[in-house]
């Protein structure tokens, strides 16, 4: 992980211990989750490594056990709007989120923006729905 100045750049090696425990979370969780569901973009990839580490098949569609990923939960809009499933994030951010998944690798108290390696290093610190 390597923060400058507002920004924290997440290297794969950090995203894949966040993975490994979030795989862990959801296997304690005692939920007996039958597939993954990746939110595009910052969603897919990490949905993608947790279907492989659990073994769990990918859906194209969000099922009552459907373990659905995303890769932060910043202002909780897109998870809020999701409709089933289960949601788990890497991390989660609960002085900003309005909303509260169920389960997170990391809480994430500080204001900077998380940059993940599958990211432009120049990102706008701004959800892309904001910026509509």
């Amino acid at each position: 992980m390597l923060k400058v100045e507002n920004k924290i750049y997440l290297s794969w090696d950090d995203v894949n211990s966040l993975v490994d425990i979030l795989c862990h979370k959801a296997l304690i969780s005692g939920i007996q989750f039958t597939s993954v569901f990746g939110l595009k973009r910052g969603g897919l990839i990490p949905a993608v490594m947790v279907s492989h580490k659990l073994d769990l098949p990918w859906s194209d569609v969000i099922l009552p056990k459907t373990l659905v990923i995303d890769d932060i939960c910043d202002s909780g809009k897109t998870l809020s709007d999701l409709a089933g499933g289960y949601s788990a994030v890497l991390h989660y951010k609960p002085h900003t989120s309005l909303y509260i998944p169920d389960i997170y690798a990391v809480v994430h108290e500080g204001d900077e923006w998380i940059i993940y390696p599958w990211e432009r290093g120049d990102s706008a610190p701004i959800q892309d729905y904001l910026k509509r």
